[in-house]
Order: structure tokens, then C-alpha cells, then sequence
């Protein structure tokens, strides 16, 4: 696509200059109805050519050629709004004549822009969808139903390409980092978690329209966020966000965000939720973010865990057998708690101040439970002079 550097300018006060911004004001709406022309010939050939070739998918002669012109008839359409975007919206924002979603829509543009000289891979998804995104903002204030119709079968299939694409990139980061001991691994979790947030709001509703097919294994996950959309979320509502995401992402992304990167989520998730409760200080606060913790780990347990397939390390593949086989034959809840209390004490690897308090966060509970005893330890004087400590 056609790039060009842009860079808003303030407008000078010069009487050359405003006699040029004021011919600038009156020329805009010639080329806006220009430029909009052009993109409405565009979009209805890209149109043409995806219908044609959704209708000649069986026929692998066919089909090839029907792709190819598809994908010639898109590149084209993209930078027909582009084209838009440079030669009018900049111009309207310039001339001080633009509208709030004009200004927006640049400001956007400018992100995503930036986006080029670092994140290569992310900018071209990032891009794509950004111009898809505008003119089917166009088209849905255009009212035209008919259209509307036709063009969203488009606009879904390419955005849940973009989508996939976008969240293997971050995949892909993510195991480089953790190999490199990255620190913008922070920064990388909450663009996963963001991406994943964006696609349910805007994306997912549509195909629900459209009859998506497995919408029945994410339903409820589906209608519990309604619950995080009102009001102000704290720490815990995100981390119980973000697990609802990340589980509904096992069908939504199976490959894009494979396992091993949504284990790392779920890790990420689990380590937040420890932090958090050693953080709270109020006491049914901290036992609100317990009871997120435990749902965060059933949930782990049971969606992605229990699948794998490959372990690293095969006595560490034989502890998880053990506790799974625990876990499953619990016949109370007091059990399965008991279990991932064990099963979360065994996984606690790091040191420090933290570590220990969770630790015996956790052990305090399994007192409570009865499957552990608290010993005080006693001192004792010898005769000889020597303090024995004895339990």
C-alpha cells in the first residue's frame, strides 16, 4: 500500500496562507465525493470477486483463479480508503473543517502507523483492519441493509484471519521472550489479553449473528462477561476477566494461541492472583481474590492441562497424573479445594517474601481443613548450657 509521512501542521496566519487554506476548505468536498466514488467502485468489485469465489470453492481450477483475483480486487480496495485517509481526512484535520470521528479516525491511523518501524508483522494485521474497520463504520451509518449483508460475510472472514494472525504474532513473541527473559513480557500479556477483549466485543456478536457454529462451547463463558461491563473493575475483576477470555480463547484460537502461549497466560493469571492476595490486607477482600484464584486453577486444570499431551519433564508429567486423578475423584468441594491447595504448594518455585506468605497462606488453610497440624516450637534449657529447639 501506498505510505506516506504524515504530520499535522498548526495553520499559519500569513495572508498567502489563509487565502490557501480557504481555496483548501472549498475544494474538500469535491474531493471527498471523489475519493468516496472510488472507494464504493472498489469495495463493490472486491465484493464480486469473494462472492465468486465463495461460489467456486469446490472447483479447485476454478477456485485458484477466482482467489487470486479476490486477493488482487482487496489490495486494491485497501488502498482505495487509504488513499482516502491521505488525501482527505489529513487535509480536513489540517484545515481545521474535520469532524470528531475524522480527527479520530486519524489519530488512529497515526498509532497504527507507528506501529511500522518496530512491529512490522503487527502493523500490516494492524493496518488492514484499521481500513476495514473505517468503512464499515461507513457502511453500517450508510443504513443500506442490502450492503450491510453482503459486506459483513467480508469483513468477518478477513478480521478473524487479521485476529488469528495478530495473536500468533504475539504467541511467537512470547516464547522468544520467555527463552530471552524478556521484560516487555508484561506488555506482551496485556496486548494478548486486550487482542482478545477487542474480538469478543466487536467480532464475535457478528458471527453469533451469523450462526456461528461453535458458539454452544463458549456460551456461558460469553454470558458471564456481561458482569465485567458494568462499573469500575479492580485487580481481582480483571484477573477473572482475563480467565474468561483466555478459556473462551482454547475455541476461538486454538492454533493462534496455542497451548504453550495460553499456558503461559494462565501461569501469568495464577502468579497475579497469589500477589494479590498476599497485597490485600482486608480479610474478606483477600478471601474474594482466593476464591478467584481457585477458579483460575480449576479452569486451567480442566481446560488445557488435563489435554496436554507433551511434558518436558516426564516426573513432572507423573506429579500432575497423580493430583488429576485426585482431583477428579473428589467427591466435595472441601476435596477439590484440598487438592489444588497441595497441588499449588507443589508449584510455588520462586523465593522471597512473597513466596513464603503465600505459602503459608496456603498451609494455613489445609490447618484449617484439618489435613495439616500447626506445631508450635518449644525451647529448652540443658544443664550444660545449650538451648536444644525441639518440635
Amino acid at each position: 500500500m501506498e505510505e506516506r509521512s504524515l504530520k499535522v501542521l498548526a495553520n499559519d496566519t500569513t495572508f498567502i496562507n489563509k487565502i490557501s487554506n480557504t481555496l483548501t476548505k472549498l475544494l474538500i468536498p469535491t474531493k471527498v465525493g471523489l475519493n468516496s466514488m472510488m472507494i464504493t467502485l472498489k469495495r463493490n468489485a472486491v465484493l464480486k470477486a469473494y462472492e465468486t469465489y465463495q461460489n467456486t470453492k469446490n472447483n479447485e481450477t476454478k477456485a485458484e483463479n477466482a482467489f487470486n483475483r479476490y486477493e488482487e480486487s482487496y489490495t486494491l480496495y485497501l488502498e482505495s480508503i487509504d488513499k482516502y485517509i491521505m488525501d482527505s481526512v489529513y487535509k480536513k484535520v489540517k484545515s481545521g473543517s474535520a469532524s470528531t470521528f475524522e480527527q479520530t479516525a486519524l489519530s488512529n491511523y497515526y498509532n497504527v502507523v507507528h506501529l511500522k518501524e518496530t512491529e512490522y508483522a503487527e502493523y500490516k494485521s494492524r493496518k488492514q483492519k484499521f481500513l476495514l474497520d473505517l468503512d464499515y463504520d461507513t457502511i453500517i451509518n450508510g443504513g443500506k441493509e442490502k450492503l450491510i449483508g453482503r459486506y459483513q460475510k467480508l469483513y468477518l472472514e478477513k478480521n478473524d484471519s487479521l485476529y488469528k494472525s495478530i495473536l500468533k504474532n504475539y504467541s511467537v513473541k512470547l516464547a522468544d521472550g520467555i527463552k530471552e527473559k524478556n521484560l516487555n513480557q508484561i506488555e506482551l500479556y496485556k496486548n494478548i489479553f486486550m487482542t482478545l477483549d477487542e474480538y469478543v466485543k466487536t467480532i464475535l456478536p457478528l458471527k453469533i449473528e451469523e450462526g456461528y457454529e461453535d458458539f454452544a462451547k463458549i456460551k456461558n463463558d460469553y454470558d458471564e462477561l456481561d458482569q465485567f461491563d458494568v462499573g469500575k473493575l479492580d485487580e481481582k475483576d480483571f484477573l477473572e476477566k482475563n480467565e474468561i477470555l483466555l478459556g473462551m480463547s482454547r475455541t476461538l484460537f486454538t492454533h493462534s494461541l496455542p497451548l504453550i502461549a495460553a499456558e503461559q497466560c494462565y501461569n501469568k493469571l495464577i502468579k497475579d492472583a497469589r500477589n494479590l492476595i498476599v497485597t490485600t490486607k482486608q480479610e474478606n477482600k483477600q478471601e474474594e481474590v482466593y476464591k478467584a484464584l481457585l477458579k483460575i486453577v480449576k479452569n486451567y486444570n480442566e481446560k488445557l492441562l488435563s489435554t496436554k499431551v507433551y511434558w518436558e519433564n516426564p516426573e513432572e508429567r507423573e506429579n500432575y497424573k497423580k493430583f488429576w486423578n485426585e482431583y477428579q475423584t473428589a467427591k466435595t468441594d472441601e476435596q477439590t479445594e484440598i487438592a489444588i491447595l497441595k497441588r499449588e504448594l507443589h508449584d510455588i518455585k520462586e523465593d522471597g517474601p512473597k513466596a513464603k506468605q503465600i505459602s503459608q497462606f496456603y498451609k494455613n488453610k489445609l490447618v484449617e481443613f484439618g489435613v495439616m497440624r500447626e506445631v508450635k516450637n518449644r525451647c529448652k534449657t540443658m544443664e550444660n548450657g545449650r538451648y536444644v529447639k525441639t518440635k
